[in-house]
C-alpha cells in the first residue's frame, strides 16, 4: 500500500512506543519523515537508518516541541530539505502524576507546556506552509483520559482535554483552506512504558477492555494512516477513540 506516498510527514516524540510505531506505518506507506527526539540521540539515529532502508527520506531533529522557536526553526528546517509539509502529527508527550493534593505546581505547568502547548507551537509553525498548499492534515494525539478524566492524572488530563478543544477550534479555522485537524484518544496502549508494570495491574486492565486486550503502537498508527491519507479527506474536527471500546 502506498496511501502517503510522495507526502511529507512532521512526528514529534518518535523514537519509540506510539511515535515509532506511526513513524514505520507511514514509511511503509510511502510517506517521507522528519521526526523529532528530545534526548534518545542512539534511538533517534536507529530509526532514521530503519526508516531511510524503506525506500523513503527520513530525518531526525533534536527539537523541544515545547519551544515556539524551535518548532518555528524545525518546520523552516523540514521544508528546506523536504520540499512540502503534508501531515503533522503532534505526539510529544509526557506524565507527572499524582493526585492533585501532592501536586506541585512546577508538575502542572510542565505537561501542561510538553503536551498542550507544543501542539501550539506546531500547529502555528507549519500553518503558512498548508495555507499555501491549501491542503493539509494535523492529527493530535490525546487519551482516553482527556475524554473522560483519571484520578491522579489531573495535569495529563487537562492536557489532552485541551488538546481536543484546540484541535476542533482548528478544525473550523483552517477548513476553507482543505486543511483538516482531528484527534486521537488512545486508551490502554501496551509499549515499554506499560511493560514497566506490574503483570497482575496489566491483566485486570485488560479484563475490563471489551476486546480483552491492551493496544499496540501499530493500532494507533493506522488510525493515523486513516487521517493522513485522502481515505479521510471528509473528515475533520473529529475525536477518534482507539481504545478497545473502553469508552463504550
Amino acid at each position: 500500500m502506498n496511501l502517503l506516498q510522495g507526502k511529507t510527514a512532521i512526528i514529534t516524540g518518535a523514537t519509540r512506543g506510539i511515535g515509532k510505531g506511526i513513524a514505520e506505518v507511514f514509511a511503509q506507506n510511502g510517506a517521507n519523515i522528519a521526526f523529532t527526539y528530545s534526548s534518545s540521540v542512539e534511538a533517534a539515529q536507529n530509526l532514521e537508518k530503519e526508516l531511510n532502508n524503506m525506500g523513503v527520506k527520513a530525518k531526525g531533529y533534536q527539537s523541544n516541541a515545547a519551544s515556539y522557536d524551535q518548532a518555528q526553526e524545525l518546520a523552516k528546517d523540514v521544508l528546506e530539505t523536504f520540499g512540502s509539509i503534508d501531515i503533522l502529527v503532534n505526539n510529544a508527550g509526557i506524565t507527572k502524576d499524582n493526585l492533585l493534593m501532592r501536586m506541585g505546581e512546577e508538575d502542572f505547568d510542565k505537561v501542561i507546556e510538553v503536551n498542550l502547548k507544543s501542539v501550539f507551537n506546531m500547529t502555528k509553525a507549519v500553518q503558512r506552509t498548508m495555507l499555501k498548499q491549501r491542503k493539509g492534515s494535523i492529527i493530535n494525539m490525546s487519551s482516553v483520559v482527556g475524554v473522560k478524566g483519571n484520578a491522579g492524572q489531573s495535569n495529563y488530563a487537562a492536557s489532552k482535554a485541551g488538546i481536543i478543544g484546540f484541535s476542533k477550534s482548528v478544525a473550523l479555522e483552517l477548513g476553507s483552506r482543505n486543511i483538516r485537524s482531528n484527534v486521537v484518544a488512545p486508551g490502554f496502549i501496551e509499549t515499554e512504558m506499560t511493560g514497566k508494570l506490574d503483570e497482575k495491574v496489566v491483566e485486570g486492565w485488560r479484563n475490563a477492555i471489551p476486546l480483552k486486550r491492551g493496544g499496540t503502537p501499530e493500532d494507533i498508527a493506522n488510525m493515523c494512516l486513516f487521517l493522513a491519507s485522502d481515505l479521510s479527506a471528509y473528515v475533520t474536527g473529529q475525536v477518534l477513540n482507539v481504545d478497545g471500546g473502553m469508552l463504550t
